[in-house]
């Protein structure tokens, strides 16, 4: 059989070249939190309120539902969306151990090591995070939250590391109790796999619940889920609908879309591993954004043919061919202008293979992940590196990081001050409050200092 070529018209990568042109298809960012929803989605969401309404309405209808009717609410809604039908919202332990004679030991080995791996990192993350301090009458104590809510997202494709890489941060940062909400199969089960991964990362109790009507009852608490103090972990449109809206009423560490991975090479980099690795993450959804920036066209084109070849042998190859032809290839005219479009894009995720990738990290200026070279690939940061792999999406990498165990703390000031402190400071504090025309701010500095 003759491969395809670059100029077959079939090639799902398409190939721009150009920053401009770059900007105005492959590298464009479009809003995820205004989706298109499929017709036969949207079509159900108006048969259920009886009128059409988008989807963040969609979700302030469920979440309204679940802060007045609690676990009736949380029932009715995840037992429609997911078909599934259970008694008990709460996930038994003899459930837990069930699943553990369900699994392969080669998997469970594997959960096992992937928790270790997380584990040391994040404790070393911990030694250099913020130390309670106390000096010259202030500081700061840094004490961990105390209840978080792990929403552990898939159903009938279950991802465990998605779990190990949200609950393991937790239990390091010292969270006292950590708690996971996840949909139900179709006969009320929970996947084996979701319930070994979550009592190896130490989530202490599991529950039935999905979507928006799950990031609701974590927020609001019912009679039996508790209520969390911050919620963490990826999911669906409405899941990050869910907690767009309620951030205030709970904590939520981020809002998180589509996966994407930019790979940046030069004409040294082996055509197929850049198309292993777009691949790797066009797999996961049709709204993946796989996105190859290289100084060669004709490096690109072998990167596309590539890509076409490695299709064939993929389970999940159409999902993957959409999020290819979502995203694609930009040409840039030599390897600054490609870190300059990278940065600007700020990735998830960005690979560097290149004849020097490490001269280039100290140009890296926005990435949620940076990996080096053709041994550190993105695939290894999804389950054994070390570090979280919930990372920063949507261009959010320009101003937030991954997931860390500084996420899972929490910082109060202190002040405490003597006497003599008190008569040093005072006067100026005094003086700005009137200022300011606090004039009850500044009598409660002076009624001290006329008493001492």
């Amino acid at each position: 059989m003759t491969p395809p070529t670059s100029t077959d018209a079939a090639l799902a990568l398409r190939i721009v070249e150009g920053a401009d042109e770059a900007r105005r298809t492959i590298l464009l960012r479009r809003p995820f939190t205004e989706p298109e929803l499929p017709a036969a989605l949207q079509t159900s969401i108006e048969e259920l309120w009886g009128e059409p309404v988008t989807a963040a309405e969609h979700v302030r209808h469920i979440v309204a539902d679940v802060a007045d009717e609690g676990d009736a609410a949380l029932a009715r809604y995840t037992q429609r969306f997911d078909g599934s039908q259970y008694e008990t919202v709460e996930v038994t332990p003899e459930e837990t151990q069930a699943a553990f004679d369900q699994v392969p030991y080669a998997q469970v080995d594997a959960i096992e090591f992937a928790v270790q791996r997380v584990r040391h990192y994040h404790k070393l993350q911990l030694e250099h995070g913020p130390q309670s301090f106390h000096a010259r009458g202030t500081g700061m104590t840094v004490r961990p939250i105390q209840r978080a809510g792990i929403y552990m997202t898939g159903n009938e494709a279950p991802l465990p590391s998605s779990i190990v890489h949200t609950a393991v941060p937790a239990v390091v940062a010292g969270v006292e109790e950590v708690i996971g909400v996840t949909a139900a199969r179709a006969d009320g089960t929970v996947h084996p796999l979701k319930l070994v991964a979550a009592r190896l990362s130490g989530v202490q109790r599991v529950f039935r619940g999905s979507g928006a009507a799950a990031i609701a009852a974590l927020a609001f608490g019912t009679d039996t889920v508790p209520r969390v103090d911050k919620i963490f972990g990826p999911g669906g449109i409405f899941v990050t609908l869910a907690k767009q809206q309620l951030f205030g009423r709970v904590g939520i560490d981020a809002i998180y879309g589509p996966t994407e991975t930019l790979v940046l090479a030069d004409d040294s980099a082996a055509a197929d591993l850049c198309a292993a690795d777009l691949l790797a993450q066009a797999e996961h959804d049709v709204l993946a954004t796989p996105v190859l920036i290289t100084t060669s066209r004709g490096h690109a084109e072998a990167v596309a043919a590539e890509v076409e070849r490695q299709l064939e042998d993929l389970e999940r190859r159409d999902i993957a061919r959409a999020a290819i032809e979502r995203g694609g290839a930009v040409v840039a005219a030599d390897l600054d202008k490609a870190v300059a479009l990278a940065n600007e894009f700020a990735p998830e995720h960005l690979c560097l293979l290149t004849r020097d990738p490490e001269a280039l990290v100290p140009k890296i200026r926005n990435a949620g992940g940076i990996f080096i070279g053709e041994s550190s690939p993105e695939v290894l940061g999804d389950y054994t590196a070390g570090p979280s792999h919930v990372m920063p999406t949507g261009g959010s990498a320009r101003f937030a990081s991954p997931l860390s165990v500084l996420d899972f703390l929490k910082v109060s000031s202190v002040v405490s001050f003597s006497d003599e402190d008190l008569r040093r400071l005072g006067p100026f504090a005094a003086e700005l409050a009137r200022a300011e025309g606090l004039t009850g701010h500044a009598r409660s500095i002076e009624r001290r200092l006329e008493g001492r």
